[in-house]
């Protein structure tokens, strides 16, 4: 290990961490271009195959950049994905970024360093950032975005140069540096670990978007929100979004383990989509939309005001189905695939909506930061791996054998490091903060 991460672990003051030289490489988890082909023509596309953790070039930095000393990360499906080098591989996004020229040629490269979430400690800072200090705490914003772009002012997810930090850019959370820039950055909260805070930020963010901006959903008190996977990260997030505005929240999970989850996490109620063969082939998505629907307005008497769809393909037509009318579809992301096929005849005579999210701009990734620093968000954490072993964790986010969302111990020696306000995390407690790993009896 390097001099400048043993300086941070060791908790060195600003100034000593600024007098230690920076690295001129470290170890991250990445992605080789000439690995591009791996699976072509392979049935069992096993991530493990494609993912490498091992030294690569430190990049100069901007000036508007900062770096990070990562502690931990998490993973994420477009982690995923990346190893997958589906749906393009991201190689093709970061030639893209390095044609403008100037910093962004250093993106472009022979390797990729992947992951869209990072915990850890500011060690240098670029000559135009302003706001942020060596020795700060901070989390990273998955959003990466040109300041520039006019559009950026609007809403930062409407510019056109706006991409996903860690798969459309290079030097991403999961290593033992990162690098983003000064409009991702936002302070750690005090209570919460390394590995806890490093697993909320894009997943919380999405989800705040989804539901609570005015760029989505906009929810409000008594509304019903259909959440499908709802045990997953953005869907764990969902469920306490909802009830925290007053809302009602109806979870969907494939397991019955799932559902014991769900139900000790708050949700109002819980639907086992096992139980109601919502995977059934050669059955219309109105008649699953039925059959999801009588539980639900049995349970509660009414059909749901917005769906939360995170799901993709195998979810979508159902969700323009169920849905109220003059009720809104809110998408983002797509595990189970882009393409979505829906009978357009309940969408338009019904005036139900469709909003597509993507991540969140600062100001609404602010906000969300906000909430878990109160305290009335909590992380969905339910285990970690360390740095070596991001295959295995990748693996098992790819078959979906996971809940909540599972961290990356980078920098961080051990879990449990970081917290600098024991005093709210005492008065919160543990099983508020861990609500996705406490153990939950059989019903």
């Amino acid at each position: 290990m390097d001099a400048l991460a043993e300086a941070v672990i060791a908790g060195a003051a600003p100034s000593d961490l600024e007098r230690t030289a920076v690295p001129r490489q470290y170890i991250a988890a990445h992605l080789r271009k000439d690995g591009v082909n791996l699976f072509h023509g392979v049935t069992d596309k096993d991530v493990r195959e494609s993912l490498r953790v091992g030294p690569v070039r430190m990049p100069e930095l901007a000036p508007d950049e900062v770096l990070i000393a990562t502690m931990a990360s998490s993973m994420n499906h477009q982690t995923v994905s990346s190893a997958l080098f589906e749906p393009q591989p991201t190689f093709d996004h970061l030639e893209q970024l390095g044609r403008q020229g100037g910093f962004e040629r250093r993106h472009d490269q022979d390797f990729h360093v992947i992951g869209s979430d990072a915990a850890g400690v500011v060690v240098r800072v670029g000559s135009g950032v302003r706001r942020w200090a060596v020795g700060d705490h901070v989390v990273v914003a998955g959003a990466w975005v040109d300041s520039q772009e006019p559009a950026t002012h609007g809403d930062g997810m409407l510019g056109g140069e706006q991409r996903a930090w860690g798969v459309e850019t290079n030097y991403g959370g999961l290593a033992h540096y990162s690098i983003a820039r000064a409009d991702q950055v936002l302070p750690k909260p005090g209570h919460l670990t390394w590995e806890e805070a490093a697993s909320v930020t894009l997943c919380a963010t999405t989800a705040y978007r989804m539901l609570v901006s005015e760029n989505g959903a906009r929810i409000k008190q008594g509304d019903i929100v259909l959440i499908w996977g709802a045990t997953g990260g953005l869907g764990a997030f969902a469920v306490q979004l909802v009830r925290n505005a007053g809302g009602i929240a109806v979870g969907v999970v494939s397991s019955e383990e799932k559902a014991r989850r769900l139900a000790a996490l708050g949700c109002d109620l819980v639907v086992n989509r096992s139980e109601l063969a919502l995977d059934e082939p050669g059955v219309s998505t109105a008649d699953l939309g039925r059959r999801l629907g009588r539980v639900i307005r049995g349970e509660l008497g009414e059909d749901p005001h917005v769906v939360f769809d995170s799901s993709g393909s195998a979810t979508f037509g159902i969700s323009v189905f169920v849905v109220r009318p003059g009720g809104v579809v809110v998408t983002s992301g797509s595990p189970s695939g882009p393409w979505h096929e829906f009978d357009n005849r309940y969408l338009w005579m019904n005036l139900k909506r469709v909003i597509g999210c993507h991540v969140a701009n600062y100001q609404e990734a602010w906000d969300c930061n906000r909430l878990f620093t109160l305290g009335r968000l909590s992380p969905v954490l339910s285990r970690t791996f360390p740095l070596t072993e991001i295959g295995e964790a990748a693996r098992l986010m790819q078959t979906n054998r996971h809940v909540g969302k599972i961290g990356v111990l980078c920098l961080a020696p051990r879990e449990g490091l970081g917290v600098t306000d024991p005093a709210l995390r005492e008065r919160l407690g543990q099983r508020r903060l861990t609500p996705l790993r406490a153990p939950v009896p059989a019903v």
